[in-house]
């Protein structure tokens, strides 16, 4: 943690205004009948404050510190009917409420957020049972006095329900203020915050998110016990009646008043908290109809909390326009020239070794067999369509194979990898990035890097202001990533991974949603990674990018090791072409001849996510009875398209037009099955969408089941999870038949099934298309694409790199150079020809 002025400053303005306050009470300037409010607001502050900054900072939500209060005041009353010191019962009821906190923040870390709240509700129900039945020590529901407490260090008595204890809860609020301003700086605030907005990143940089909630939660219960203490000598009385449920829930709705998370926040939390009661006499309405008004329109009209609306108008007036960040983009851009391929090979003395690693989950073969191995300064690429089991290969290098039953063995930089855990890796070494750019959300563009430090130095904010001037990062270094265009944010993953410098770089799908002008400047830092020393494994669907910065490119394809090679010569493996373009077999054939109808066409698409271009110009004319067939790699932009086209997606520029009433059906890539249904419910959900029921809903559903082979047609009760991945490809289909389509969308209707069941599918659907049906196939094998489809699209990069049919002789080179790189500089002519040719 680093001390400034500023921060100094913040921190002391809590002292301060206490101080003041307290001259303001021993002044005589507030009245008397008032000072005992005023210091019950000090500690209802102490309360909220840690409340709020659990929810804030870890994302727990607990009504479990009514229980922490109660252990507090509890303490108090004991201690000060067996002569205890005050400071003997602060640390006590301090250390027992960190004791309990970190078991309940560490017990429901694996949960969710419902979970944890249920959790600290069987506490604070469990405890005050204990307090009504523990009659000898609590006094049941007579309560105990608070008589006093006197200080060991000969600081004087405390007279429980003294004015003393007043100016001692103002005081004790004035401090824990103090404290929470250089808390809120620290690393622990960021790791934190890191840890709830993404735990599965947040391993990755060495951050458990069961310690940081245990710590969290033991934190928030030490100083909610400690307020518990003030509250029983303030009071002079404890008893159960203030610990009620309904008080856990007054917290929450005044940390959501104040502003969860926000220290000032606490304040305002802890005024309205104290005088509710008075504001209901005064309206005449009881005080819960009064909360939960003002809650009601709090989150209505503030759902922020008062403090941050205040906040957020305050920085409104001081921001820079959004402009200015576009154009500071396209600066950075500029201002950082890509240095040329380095000439310098990975030949250094081995650095990781992987051997006959597998990983299955249930009856599912991730990865089979796999076994690499990489040289210290090497870039080693791994490619594969999707589901080859490239993501799970990067999964088991950073330790994030979830549930997954890991065998084989794996060893880096001499020591065994498998065993470690996820955050211990990053200590080895190993650094990973995301393919969406899994950053913090709610921390700047700077504590996204500061994070991946337990304490933070000068020293360490130099550093990373220097590692984000190498990222083009400096400027944005204070605003949130979601201020931020995709590929900035694409840095700050990049960045976040870098510091510390590992050994070895993990990258998953860098180039991804990137423009060529930002594909060229990754391409950059990931040679000036590789030229500082560091090793990188690589995956990507952008091959030209991928294999202008690897050394050695290792293939896979469903699990396993197909093939390897070097940039220039791993596409001529017939296994690893086999991979990306399919086989073709001697199946059904679509129809001759089509009909002259537009279905639906498409003028000038485009689609962004987020910044993030997955379509751009496109232009289709899906016509009545044909078999159009849309090819491309992983990201190419295929079911952004299937979506359009099915109408359930709207685009962000261009036009859909359809040739009248059409109805679409579409079978989505993963199938989306409702897999705890039987195959007749999933049908009928399907059918209830499209608005059919009674004896319509009966006549479908028989016409559709006769569409299933068989095996399923004789298992219609079944549960839908418990069938093989060919025959949830067929009910997904069937799903999608059952709304009686004019034309069916199917998304990848081959991925993850064996070459027979492929065929099967592939059969039903052509002959589907005998049958007059229009079908759009989105493929990622090139292959069978031009087999079964009369006009084919290859997309590329979100654009439809070349359009033509199958026939042409020219047409499948073509389609082949646009698959891997977009092939339009090759044979204009040519691909102009092919993309205006007509279906017949």
């Amino acid at each position: 943690m680093v001390f400034n002025r500023s921060l100094l400053a913040r921190a002391a303005l809590g002292p301060v205004a206490g101080a003041v306050l307290i001259a303001f009470m021993a002044s005589g300037a507030i009245p008397a009948y008032q000072m005992y409010s005023v210091g019950l607001a000090a500690v209802y502050t102490i309360v909220i404050l840690s409340v709020g900054l659990l929810a804030g900072w870890s994302g727990i939500w607990s009504v479990g510190h009514p229980a922490f209060f109660a252990i507090g005041a509890y303490f108090a009353a004991y201690g000060s009917g067996h002569g205890w010191s005050l400071e003997t019962v602060v640390l006590g009821a301090v250390a027992a409420g960190a004791a309990l906190g970190a078991f309940l923040g560490y017990a429901g870390a694996r949960f969710s957020v419902l979970y944890i709240a249920l959790l600290t509700l069987a506490f604070t129900t469990v405890t005050l049972e204990l307090i009504n039945r523990w009659s000898s020590v609590t006094g049941g529901d007579q309560g105990v006095p608070v008589v006093q407490l006197r200080s060991a260090l000969g600081l004087g008595t405390l007279a429980g329900g003294g004015t003393e204890t007043q100016y001692l809860a103002v005081g004790a609020a004035a401090v824990v203020l103090a404290l929470a301003v250089p808390a809120a700086s620290s690393g622990l605030r960021m790791r934190l915050v890191a840890a709830k907005s993404h735990p599965l990143a947040a391993r990755t940089i060495g951050i458990a998110p069961e310690a940081q909630s245990a710590l969290s939660f033991a934190v928030s219960g030490a100083c909610t016990c400690f307020a518990g203490v003030l509250l029983g000598l303030l009071t002079g009385f404890v008893s159960p009646d203030p610990f009620s449920l309904t008080f856990g829930i007054s917290l929450i709705a005044a940390c959501v008043l104040g502003g969860v998370g926000t220290i000032v926040g606490a304040v305002a939390g802890g005024v309205y908290l104290t005088w509710n009661p008075s504001l209901s006499s005064a309206v005449g309405l009881p005080q819960p109809v009064v909360q939960g008004l003002v809650l009601i329109a709090v989150l209505l009209f503030l759902p922020g909390g008062v403090v941050p609306f205040l906040g957020g108008l305050v920085r409104r007036v001081l921001r820079r326009s959004s402009a200015q960040l576009t154009s500071l983009s396209e600066e950075l851009t500029e201002l950082m020239p890509s240095p040329p391929p380095s000439e310098t090979v990975g030949d250094g003395p081995e650095l990781l070794r992987l051997e006959h690693v597998s990983v299955s989950y249930g009856g599912l073969k991730a990865l089979e067999d796999a076994s690499l191995t990489l040289r210290r300064n090497e870039i080693l690429a791994v490619i594969g369509p999707n589901g080859a089991g490239k993501t799970t290969l990067l999964n088991v290098l950073s330790g994030l194979t979830g549930n997954g039953r890991v065998s084989g063995t794996a060893d880096f930089a001499g020591q065994p990898l498998l065993g470690a855990r996820a955050t211990a890796r990053r200590r080895l070494g190993i650094g990973r990035t995301f393919q969406h750019a899994e950053v913090f959300s709610e921390l700047t563009v700077a504590e996204n890097v500061l994070c991946t430090r337990r304490r933070i130095t000068a020293g360490h904010r130099a550093d990373v202001t220097r590692l984000l001037r190498s990222v083009g990062l400096a400027e944005v270094a204070e605003r949130r990533p979601k201020e931020l265009p995709f590929g900035l944010q694409k840095r700050l993953d990049l960045a976040r991974a870098m510091a510390e410098r590992p050994e070895l770089l993990i990258l998953d799908e860098p180039f991804g949603g990137l423009d060529a002008g930002e594909r060229a400047l990754l391409a950059g830092h990931i040679r000036r990674l590789h030229a500082d020393g560091t090793s990188v494994v690589i995956i990507d669907h952008v091959l030209d990018d991928l294999f202008a910065v690897a050394h050695r490119v290792l293939a896979f394809d469903f699990g396993r090791t197909i093939g390897e090679g070097t940039p220039d010569t791993v596409l001529k493996d017939p296994k690893v072409r086999s991979s990306y373009l399919g086989t073709v077999g001697t199946r059904t054939r679509p129809p001759e001849h089509v009909g002259e109808r537009s279905m639906i066409r498409l003028h000038g698409v485009g689609h962004t996510y987020g910044g993030v271009v997955a379509l751009r110009d496109v232009d289709l004319d899906v016509r009545q009875g044909a078999v159009l067939g849309i090819a491309g790699a992983n990201g190419a932009g295929k079911s952004t398209l299937a979506g359009i086209l099915h109408g359930s997606l709207e685009p962000a520029r261009g036009e859909r037009e359809s040739g009248g009433v059409v109805r679409t059906g579409l079978a989505p890539e993963g199938r989306a099955l409702f897999r705890t249904l039987s195959l007749r419910e999933n049908l009928e959900v399907a059918a209830y969408a499209a608005g059919i029921t009674g004896g319509a809903l009966r006549e479908r559903l028989e016409e559709t089941v006769e569409w299933l082979p068989a095996r399923l047609r004789d298992r219609m009760s079944a549960s839908a999870g418990g069938l093989s991945g060919g025959e949830q490809q067929m009910l997904a289909i069937a799903r999608a038949l059952i709304g009686a389509p004019d034309v069916l969308i199917v998304d990848e209707p081959a991925l993850g099934l064996a070459p027979a069941l492929v065929d099967e599918v592939y059969d039903r659907l052509t002959r589907l298309a005998h049958e007059g049906l229009t079908v759009v196939l989105l493929e990622q094998l090139l292959s069978r694409a031009l087999s079964v489809c009369h006009e084919v699209a290859v997309l590329h990069e979100g654009v439809v790199a070349v359009q033509g049919r199958p026939g042409d002789p020219e047409f499948a080179a073509l389609a082949e150079a646009a698959y891997f790189g977009g092939g339009l500089g090759a044979a204009p002519t040519a691909a102009g020809n092919a993309r205006t040719s007509p279906v017949n």
